[in-house]
């Protein structure tokens, strides 16, 4: 099976780092001074404190799991190297719905950046994949649960 690559800003990059390291140092202790703080309570079968600290301690080391496999098979996207006729992650893009007129512009990022409340977009959805590739001038379309949808690239921004 092979492995996901994951798309990401260095800003994103270096969260998910930030993130990594004070899970592994603080947040870790933290939890297991829980756990040593549950166990001085006694009977472990009737422990609510030590059960609830063990399920806290899973949840950290799944996360811990997950940000590390993130940041090993991540590719940081460069601006330097997208070409800047055409939309790629790492771009702004501005379009026009074709129905409606009205215009929205979005940031193409990786599935693990994306926000579209926030104006970001992945480059996995149908709207991204429509979007990449795409140059300046030309009509996306894409199959949305509303029907078809249909975009005017108005502009792209490094």
């Amino acid at each position: 099976m092979a492995q996901k690559v994951y798309k990401l800003t260095r800003e994103r990059y270096n969260e998910l780092e930030n993130e990594l390291h004070y899970a592994k140092t603080v947040r870790e202790r933290e939890v297991a001074e829980q756990i040593k703080e549950a166990r001085s309570f006694g009977d472990l079968s009737e422990n609510s404190e030590y059960d609830e600290a063990k399920n806290e301690q899973g949840k950290l080391y799944s996360r811990i799991a997950e940000i590390e496999n993130v940041l090993a098979h991540a590719v940081i996207i460069d601006d330097s190297d997208l070409q800047s006729d055409t939309v790629d992650a790492g771009c702004k893009v501005c379009i026009s719905e074709e129905k409606s007129g009205r215009t929205f512009e979005y940031q193409i990022v990786g599935s693990q950046e994306a926000n579209p409340s926030m104006g970001r977009i992945s480059d996995e959805s149908p709207l991204g994949k429509a979007l990449v590739g795409a140059k300046i001038g030309d009509t996306v379309e894409f199959e949305a649960p509303a029907g078809l949808m249909r975009f005017k690239i108005l502009d792209i921004i490094r």
